[in-house]
């Protein structure tokens, strides 16, 4: 059950196997049927959350009430609201599982708990923001760059197990597109 979550952290540092124990200790397990909501607009996120097995989703509805996809999240991936975890305020988004799944999640309290315990911990959430945020520019480049078909071979190269687990409404949400006008795209890149 550790396993996964344990192998990821020893990407960023060494620890040893008393420091992993009691990092095991303070993750909660949980086993999440398909689409239930972990998180709703204007509530406050209490979890930061590594998914073992499964995939999640998160979005905002914007102005016009569509869903637009932030992100998916599946094994060996993180999954909050960083902003509403950290400063305790309302999310502006959704969490739902697209599937059923197995994540282990940290609270806010016990993650302080780790920090102060063990704080080679900072580091590794240090360069998870900082993966974050390299994966965010690296998106906002493609949207405002690139083509299309580009972003949509793109998203394959970089997501290559998610178009087989998720509705294409949710893939085309994610891209900026509507479901018909990705359609397009897909059958001009079927052409080819």
């Amino acid at each position: 059950m550790y396993t996964a979550i344990n192998q990821y952290v020893l990407r960023y540092a060494a620890f040893s196997n008393e420091e992993l124990d009691r990092f095991n200790d303070l993750l909660l397990l949980q086993e999440i049927p398909r689409k239930t909501m972990l998180l709703k607009e204007g509530d406050v996120c209490h979890f930061e959350s590594f998914v073992n097995k499964g995939c999640i989703r998160n979005y905002y509805i914007d102005e016009k009430g569509d869903e637009v996809t932030l992100q998916f999240a599946i094994e060996n991936w993180w999954v909050s609201d960083i902003t509403s975890f950290h400063d305790r305020v309302p999310s502006h988004m959704f969490i739902e599982t697209l599937e059923d799944v197995e994540v282990l999640t940290l609270t806010l309290e016990n993650k302080e708990i780790l920090l102060k315990e063990i704080p080679k911990f900072e580091r590794i959430f240090r360069l998870m923001v900082q993966k974050n945020l390299a994966n965010l520019q690296q998106r906002l480049f493609k949207t405002i760059a690139t083509t299309a078909t580009e972003k949509y071979l793109d998203f394959l190269k970089r997501y290559p197990t998610i178009p087989q687990r998720v509705a294409q409404h949710y893939i085309a949400s994610f891209l900026g597109f509507t479901p018909e006008f990705l359609s397009k795209v897909r059958a001009r890149l079927a052409k080819q």
